[in-house]
């Protein structure tokens, strides 16, 4: 969709994915956990919506759902990069 971001040239000097990883390595290791966990909690969330008990039915009900929506993935992937990002960045002002 919008390839700006996987540009090194482009103003923030690299990829969603790049620039997390800097700020995660770089703020305050309280303000990290308490990110990860937010993260943690809402992958347990949506597992549970999912309804599978079963670890290798999810498994492969995600593989497949990876491969028809690669597209949105990304881009949703994207997104959630820059949202934990603002969340860390917000709470170390």
């Amino acid at each position: 969709m919008y390839n700006i971001f996987e540009d090194e040239d482009d103003i923030f000097m690299g990829s969603p994915r790049s620039k997390f990883h800097d700020v995660v390595f770089n703020a305050a290791r309280g303000i990290v956990e308490g990110e990860l966990e937010r993260l943690i909690e809402r992958q347990a969330v949506l597992e549970l919506m999912l309804g599978e008990e079963d670890v290798e039915a999810m498994d492969k009900r995600i593989t497949m759902f990876k491969f028809e929506n690669s597209e949105a993935l990304e881009s949703m992937i994207k997104s959630l990069y820059v949202e934990s990002m603002g969340n860390i960045l917000t709470q170390a002002e």
